[in-house]
């Protein structure tokens, strides 16, 4: 099985910057994932997607976070990322990295809490 463990996620005020990282389990693999993505989750609402990479090139993110987050991955070091810039308070939540194999199969991190203060 794949694990996966998030990190970087801490409090910070409106304005500021976080970079998470989603550490894997297995060597090269997320390039083989058909669908690597963020997600979060506030308290009380369901969780929403983020931002997402699919076939291994195609970026998506929520309407709420274009143009101040971005997703990356990188392979070699078996590692995902979430830039997170401009932070507002409504991106106040648990942040859970993702991967879907060929199968549809998802993989989830424990999440990491993301707090924005006023």
């Amino acid at each position: 099985q794949v694990t996966m463990v998030e990190s970087g996620g801490g409090l910070v005020q409106t304005g500021g910057s976080l970079r998470l990282s989603c550490a894997v389990s297995e060597d090269r693999i997320i390039a083989r994932m058909p669908a690597v993505g963020w997600y979060r989750q506030a308290s009380g609402k369901q969780r929403e997607l983020v931002a997402s990479i699919t076939s291994g090139k195609i970026t998506n993110y929520a309407n709420s976070v274009k143009g101040r987050f971005t997703i990356s991955t990188d392979n070699d070091k078996n590692t995902m990322y979430l830039q997170m810039n401009s932070l507002k308070p409504e991106d106040t939540g648990l942040y859970y990295c993702n991967l879907v194999d060929w199968r549809s199969v998802a993989y989830w991190g424990q999440g990491t809490q993301v707090t924005v203060s006023s």
